[in-house]
């Protein structure tokens, strides 16, 4: 089983708060399987082998357009997130699954689920050897997905970036994941303008397909954490900062 979150638009630094704290979690095997999608406000993000070098503009430049820059754990260099791309945070623990899934085995799950969400929208895309992520087929080969992944004690997080409707000019700001490829998005290589909400259901369930889970959908963190067991000596309390994702505060929207 996975289960399903649809936050909306959060600010980075929330969800990647949020993020540390359902890894916390599934490592004590106090939450299923969670897949938590959502949209961010402009950021570029650094993973871990990132070279500085790969955003082009200056700092200044980057806060005149509203864009924050975050240095994380991930692997992969540097990308972008923004309005009408759907980020998903897959928070699963890979020893869970009846089949072994490796790392690499990992990746190549979430890259061909991505790859049957383009199917759907008549999206001819590949995976390219030696270049995690998804490409077009038509030339020149275009990055419409990206991947970036943690993974600690057999749990992952952070996870990949599909554009839909994604303002391509950002991506002008950084050399994407340091390679000169270009980016496109489904609105670029269809012509529409597909709501987020259409796009949810149909990588929900490639998901399924390709990870052999049910999908189960949530209306909430809440009601994703107020399900999670509660050990006497441990009681269950996520971080201050994180219960404005419950509802109880909903200004980090953007």
């Amino acid at each position: 089983m996975i289960s399903v979150l649809h936050l909306g638009r959060v600010d980075y630094a929330s969800a990647l708060r949020l993020q540390e704290h359902l890894v916390d979690l599934r490592k004590q095997n106090r939450i299923p399987n969670t897949l938590v999608l959502l949209e961010h406000p402009p950021v570029i993000t650094l993973g871990r082998n990132a070279n500085d070098s790969n955003i082009v503009v200056t700092r200044d430049v980057l806060a005149q357009k509203g864009v924050e820059v975050f240095e994380i754990n991930r692997g992969g260099d540097v990308t972008f997130h923004g309005p009408g791309q759907l980020v998903g945070y897959p928070i699963f623990d890979l020893r869970s699954f009846p089949e072994k899934v490796g790392v690499i085995e990992y990746v190549r799950r979430m890259e061909e689920a991505l790859i049957r969400t383009c199917i759907h929208y008549g999206i001819e895309t590949q995976r390219i050897a030696g270049m995690t992520g998804v490409w077009t087929k038509a030339e020149p080969e275009r990055k419409i997905a990206a991947i970036g992944v943690h993974i600690s004690r057999g749990v992952t997080s952070h996870g990949f970036a599909l554009n839909v409707t994604t303002d391509l000019e950002y991506f002008k700001l950084i050399v994407p994941c340091g390679l000169t490829k270009p980016v496109t998005s489904i609105e670029f290589e269809t012509g529409k303008h597909p709501a987020m909400e259409e796009v949810l259901p149909i990588v929900t369930r490639s998901f399924g397909e390709v990870f052999k889970s049910q999908i189960l959908w949530l209306d909430s963190l809440d009601d994703l954490l107020s399900s999670a067991p509660t050990p006497q000596d441990t009681p269950l309390r996520e971080p201050e900062d994180l219960r404005k994702l419950r509802g109880l505060n909903d200004t980090h929207l953007a």
